[in-house]
């Protein structure tokens, strides 16, 4: 009778631990920093972009992975104490309308394709980016606290077919590279 016991609560245990739970995206965030570069980059600015997650699962079973997308509308240049209102609004709006083209490319998924444990609880994440409708590899090492996923990634811009902004003839430019940091949160089981 126990092992019938053990068995039938194996049988049901088991399912629930391999599915798929749920990317709290009202608590997760993505960062993305874009740093400054070229000979007079003291006169630019670095930026900070918040990237909130649109939808996503993440399955850390025996077949783990990580799926989620962003909104790129939803994309937002973090206010700079040292930026007026007016230049702003105007970065803003360069980064939505002439480095995401986010009307034409309303979508930034991230699809893992390849997840192996590192140590405990941290995994090397492999997985494919598509934005800007280019769909490139990327990876990340994360690394798992409670409910929440942390890690970070670089990637350039001209990978996914993005042209940096510059000013002055390049003499003020946004950096090729973007740093992107991330904290994914599940939803309680």
């Amino acid at each position: 009778m126990r092992n019938a016991v053990s068995i039938c609560i194996a049988v049901v245990v088991a399912p629930l631990a391999a599915q798929d739970r749920a990317i709290d995206v009202g608590r997760s965030t993505m960062t993305v920093h874009a740093g400054k570069a070229g000979l007079f980059s003291i006169a630019g600015h670095e930026h900070w972009i918040s990237a909130p997650l649109g939808a996503g699962v993440l399955n850390n079973s025996d077949k783990p992975h990580v799926e989620f997308t962003v909104r790129a509308a939803g994309l937002t240049v973090k206010p700079d104490p040292k930026v007026d209102s007016k230049t702003q609004a105007e970065i803003q709006n360069t980064m939505q309308e002439m480095v995401l083209e986010s009307a034409r490319y309303p979508e930034i998924v991230f699809r893992s394709s390849r997840v192996e444990p590192q140590a405990a609880r941290t995994w090397k994440v492999e997985g494919l980016l598509t934005l800007h409708g280019v769909t490139r590899p990327v990876s990340a090492v994360v690394t798992q606290a409670g409910e929440t996923y942390a890690g970070r990634t670089s990637i350039k811009q001209t990978d996914f077919g993005i042209r940096p902004i510059s000013v002055a003839g390049g003499a003020v430019k946004v950096k090729n590279e973007l740093d992107i940091e991330f904290q994914i949160v599940t939803r309680p089981e």
